[in-house]
């Protein structure tokens, strides 16, 4: 079988789309993979031969116009000139990015029997899928798809409402851009809202998350069953260059706390550091920093403080006793499967969601980036390692999926759908 694995975003996006090709790869098959452009090197260290797709990841991240109000609201609102030219800017980088990302598409998908994408764009990729009769399967970090299990401080038919509501809102901020795309490709004109053009065509929709963090939803889609299936979270769990000091610092001392960043920009790095040092010791803790994006390496350190770059959390989260972090689907469960609390510091809607997560199921707290100060964080690190909520993080990891379980059922279930389309247009 031939499966194109087209995953534009961030590292956390490419490395589902690394660890799934990996291992078709080793199955046998001819696999085909499309990243961001600054993360070519990254799929190519992990073994994947790959090529450059949409726009860099830190390039996709800086012009994320929702984020950029989210993160500044109500106060964005009434500076209706920076509002309008950052929305002008948007969505000016954002016809670039779907004119160039269909190009790329267009030329690696003829002949495939499966285009596999992620969140990002997979409406775009739809419809290139759709021009070239293949069958598409896409990655779902969260349960994105109308449902009444996400939104868990509402009751069932008010969240399914909200998402459905959201399904539409995102037409109006991206019909044109497709409807553009759709008549270069000689497509109908679309009508409603991708996601459900995608869900009707029967695509693939693997849900690449820890299922316990939201019961009842696998019975809520029973009916989808086939088409929704639940794999866990994917990841490669690469070891880095900094894991064997990593360690020795740690068994040198009583388990550090670990702050990991990931994609999430610090804008002053001296603030931070001052912050989590002075929080630590107020607390007797040490710290871990897993600097993700941010560059600490002109800031002063601290005797009970350790910064370092990338580190293969599979190993580091367990040996901690707690981790604040940005809030991601990879790191939320990473952290569960490691069994200790987490206090989450989002600064977008979908982390604030995951938040609310980690709440709901009893193994830590979470509050806005943007506010976050000292005493907060003392609080909230109090909160999380409350020993109920210690323990409560041990039992829910007995419950996450194993890495390469997840990447062997992803697998199984790409294939299997490759073979039950194959002939189909």
């Amino acid at each position: 079988m031939k499966f194109l694995l087209a995953f534009s975003g961030t590292r956390g996006d490419a490395e589902i789309g690394v660890a799934v090709g990996r291992e078709l790869l080793r199955r046998g098959h001819d696999v085909r993979m499309a990243v961001s452009p600054d993360l070519v090197d990254f799929a190519e260290s992990a073994g994947m031969s790959a090529v450059a797709y949409g726009q860099r990841a830190k390039v996709i991240q800086a012009r994320d116009f929702g984020l950029h109000v989210y993160q500044n609201f109500p106060h964005a609102l009434w500076r209706a000139k920076d509002l309008t030219r950052a929305w002008r800017e948007y969505r000016e980088f954002v016809s670039r990015y779907w004119v160039d990302t269909t190009a790329t598409l267009m030329s690696l998908a003829e002949g495939c029997d499966v285009l596999v994408t992620g969140l990002l764009f997979e409406d775009g990729a739809a419809n290139v899928a759709e021009y070239h009769g293949v069958p598409l399967a896409t990655f779902h970090y969260s349960p994105v798809r109308p449902n009444g299990r996400m939104i868990g401080s509402l009751p069932a038919p008010l969240g399914r409402a909200a998402l459905t509501a959201l399904e539409w809102s995102a037409r109006v901020v991206f019909g044109k851009f497709e409807n553009e795309q759709r008549r270069e490709l000689g497509l109908p004109k679309a009508s409603g809202p991708a996601t459900r053009r995608i869900t009707d065509r029967g695509a693939l929709e693997i849900q690449a998350y820890e299922e316990v963090c939201f019961p009842g939803l696998a019975v809520e889609w029973a009916k989808r069953s086939r088409q929704r299936p639940f794999v866990g979270t994917i990841t490669l769990e690469l070891a880095t260059d900094a894991d064997d000091d990593v360690e020795s610092w740690i068994a040198a001392g009583p388990k550090p706390i670990c702050f990991a960043f990931g994609s999430m920009s610090v804008e002053s790095a001296t603030t931070m550091i001052a912050m989590i040092s002075s929080s630590c010791a107020q607390l007797g803790e040490r710290a871990l920093i897993c600097s993700g994006t941010t560059d600490f390496s002109d800031v002063p350190h601290h005797d009970h403080v350790k910064v370092v770059g990338l580190v293969n959390y599979a190993t580091i989260f367990p040996a901690c006793r707690a981790v604040v972090h940005h809030g991601g689907s990879g790191t939320v469960a990473a952290v569960l499967r490691a069994g200790v609390p987490q206090v989450i510091l989002w600064s977008a809607p979908d982390r604030q969601m995951w938040g609310a997560v980690v709440k709901r199921l009893g193994v830590g707290t979470a509050r806005r980036f943007s506010g976050t100060t000292r005493e907060s964080m003392v609080t909230d690190l109090r909160i999380a390692l409350e020993p109920a909520r210690i323990a409560r993080a041990q039992d829910i990891s007995k419950r996450t999926t194993k890495p390469n379980e997840s990447v062997a059922a992803a697998a199984d279930s790409l294939e299997h759908f490759a073979q039950l389309t194959q002939g189909r247009t």
